[in-house]
């Protein structure tokens, strides 16, 4: 495809950023309340337009990425999310905050479809492959809580937007000095799928586009949620900004080594037992988190985040395996519009929930009952035996 030396290393610190500017908000809520004397439901739902087009723009960027080009579409990844960074540091309503945060949503669009669809091209190990850019991907959740705790206690709220936003930019210049266009990608695959017939293809993807629906707001609830949970759980262990934000980062660094664990594990095993024997650890962690607080719960926290970042390279490595190459770009992104258009929902769900009686304790009900749908669906993902002996594709 092109020398991977330097291409490999972008698309993981892509990864990061992409979760990193997708959850500063979150921590700088924490601020925002106080500084603009506004609820914390009452800001929260001004980041439900950033997630909608998390989602909805994966698939004209996917489209682009086929029929234009994947690595030009990862340029305007770098210097579009770094815009609206800045953008979104001038803000002076939860308006201005809302349209700011919209806009880097569109533009964090464009790294899974794209990306994800570089990465898996050509890898010498896929689980490997898509575990290490996981690990990238959710050490960006950590380096969100953590960074944006640190520049609002020095410098202010404004600044976590602002330096992640030179940053990115820097980035995107090293990206276009350092790894070279490969140009178009070849067109010689006549189906969807690498070796299925349609049928088993369909369910594949139907059961996929569940669990991930599903996993996708649990994903989306527990990232966004974790700092005000621990922020009103565990604020006798931390008293500041900084402090609530280390937690989040230690629980979000240490959890993202499940990805390479599972990484390993994809090489090994069959892909339906990792994805049913992840979404039956998910259930009763959630329901545990509901009820606890202080150190068990930062405990459950670390075993929950484990198992829900866990997935991530499951449904990836799916993708990776069965679609041919010419297709995954488009397939990614309506595997991603779905997970992440679905996962909107969470920080709505989260804003009326927290307003009940229950809170949090009612969200993490919720999302336990989502994990069982997730569960479910693995059941009836096909063996390794199964796909073995499917009809080849025509």
């Amino acid at each position: 495809m092109t020398d991977r030396r330097w291409l490999v290393p972008f698309i993981n610190a892509g990864h990061l950023l992409d979760h990193l500017v997708m959850l500063v908000f979150p921590t700088v809520l924490l601020a925002l309340t106080r500084e603009w004397q506004l609820s914390y439901s009452e800001l929260a739902g001004f980041a439900t337009g950033a997630f909608i087009a998390f989602g909805a723009f994966a698939i004209p960027a996917g489209w682009l990425a086929d029929h234009w080009s994947r690595y030009k579409m990862m340029v305007v990844f770098f210097f579009g999310i770094g815009a609206a960074l800045f953008l979104t540091g001038f803000a002076n309503s939860p308006w201005q905050i809302g349209l700011g945060l919209t806009l880097t949503g569109m533009f964090a669009a464009i790294y899974h479809p794209v990306g994800i669809a570089m990465l898996v091209a050509a890898p010498k190990n896929l689980g490997m492959a898509l575990g290490w850019n996981g690990l990238w991907g959710n050490l960006g959740l950590a380096f969100a809580a953590i960074i944006s705790g640190a520049l609002m206690d020095l410098w202010g709220w404004r600044a976590a937007f602002f330096i992640p936003g030179a940053l990115s930019m820097l980035v995107g210049i090293a990206f276009l000095m350092l790894v070279p266009d490969p140009g178009p990608v070849a067109k010689t695959s006549k189906s969807i799928g690498l070796h299925l017939d349609a049928r088993t293809m369909a369910q594949i993807f139907v059961i996929l586009l569940v669990a991930t629906a599903c996993g996708g707001i649990i994903f989306n609830a527990t990232t966004f949620a974790m700092p005000k949970v621990f922020d009103e759980r565990l604020r006798a262990l931390v008293q500041t900004n900084f402090g609530v934000g280390a937690l989040v980062a230690c629980v979000y660094t240490i959890a993202a080594f499940a990805q390479v664990v599972m990484g390993t594990l994809m090489s090994r095993f069959d892909i339906k037992h990792l994805m049913i024997g992840v979404g039956l650890v998910q259930v009763p962690l959630l329901f545990a988190a509901a009820a606890l607080e202080g150190w068990p719960l930062l405990l459950v926290a670390l075993c929950m985040m484990m198992a829900i970042f866990g997935q991530i390279p499951l449904n990836d490595g799916i993708v990776g395996k069965y679609v041919a190459d010419e297709y995954r770009a488009r397939v990614l992104s309506v595997r991603y519009v779905v997970s992440l258009g679905v996962a909107s929902v969470a920080v709505p769900m989260i804003a009326l929930l927290h307003r009940t009686e229950g809170g949090f304790r009612n969200v993490f009900l919720v999302l336990a009952v989502l994990a069982c749908a997730v569960f479910a669906s693995a059941l009836f993902f096909p063996s390794r035996e199964r796909i073995r002996q499917a009809p080849a594709a025509a």
